[in-house]
């Protein structure tokens, strides 16, 4: 009789842990609305101070989404993988920045400048020492530059570059 009552208590206490950690877990998931100044900080930490591999693992948890635009077409009509060289986590990272910057009224000649840089790094990270791989990312850099201003992806500069050429 003892144990039965020993296991109940047991259960029950395991039970009331577990839904306590659960329900702790998804309060520190949780994010909470940033004011207009600490947005831009966690944009421009997200776009200059994260990594582009720890840049994906945040952009798959979508932290902020309603207040930061994480959607994306990748590379979309223009090769994710030119050549081989997968450059999607790049055009994924561009068009979060472009979007965003947009979306808190700092997208200027300038900043698109620094962005584009950034996706122009984020390519040759991509790179590493490959000479080929570099040249590849410059068009692309150069497509963002060309056509990008007035571009909503970084798919849509890389498509008019080719069809301003051809």
């Amino acid at each position: 009789m003892a144990t039965s009552t020993l296991r109940r208590a047991a259960r029950a206490t395991i039970t009331s842990l577990a839904v306590a950690g659960t329900v702790l877990a998804g309060t520190t998931t949780a994010s909470a609305a940033l004011d207009a100044g600490k947005l831009r900080q966690v944009t421009d930490q997200y776009v200059f101070s994260t990594g582009l591999n720890p840049f994906q693992t945040i952009r798959t948890q979508r932290p902020y989404a309603d207040q930061l635009n994480w959607t994306s077409d990748g590379c979309s009509n223009s090769p994710d993988n030119p050549f081989g060289f997968n450059f999607v986590k790049a055009c994924y990272r561009h068009d979060f920045s472009y979007r965003n910057y947009k979306k808190q009224s700092r997208f200027t000649e300038t900043t698109r400048l620094s962005l584009d840089k950034k996706f122009r790094s984020d390519m040759y990270e991509v790179c590493g020492s490959n000479w080929a791989c570099k040249r590849v990312a410059d068009v692309y850099y150069a497509a963002v530059r060309e056509f990008g201003d007035n571009a909503v992806s970084t798919a849509q500069a890389v498509d008019r570059a080719i069809a301003a050429i051809t």
